[in-house]
């Protein structure tokens, strides 16, 4: 395996693995550990299912993206790997965390009331 293939594997295919696995094991109550944690998400136990749920889903399917992007510089364009894998996973984490914070906007009020 070149650098470039570990490269990957090890930033944006670890990225996935945890969203695969937060997908799979979300957190059931509130925490301090573990699971998606702003001050709207441990509002209260409702909101911090939907934020949980929604973020590991959308983690999930931006991880995804970001491991193939990573595989297909690597082996499609044989690209010299610095910054992009990195910047995949810097994008996934914002993109993940930007559609989880409007979608609990959408579905709940600063008070924590569902809309």
């Amino acid at each position: 395996m070149n650098d470039a293939l570990f490269y990957v594997f090890t930033t944006n295919g670890l990225l996935f693995l945890i969203s695969i696995i937060f997908w799979k094991f979300p957190p059931k109550k509130i925490n301090s550990i573990y699971g998606y944690r702003t001050p709207k998400a441990t509002q209260n136990q409702e909101i911090w299912s939907f934020a949980n749920h929604t973020f590991n889903q959308s983690l999930l399917i931006y991880a995804g993206i970001s491991f193939l992007a990573g595989l297909a510089f690597v082996t499609l364009l044989g690209a010299e790997l610095t910054w992009q894998p990195m910047a995949f996973i810097f994008i996934t984490i914002i993109v993940s965390i930007v559609k989880t914070e409007k979608a609990l906007n959408a579905n709940f009020t600063d008070a924590g009331k569902k809309r």
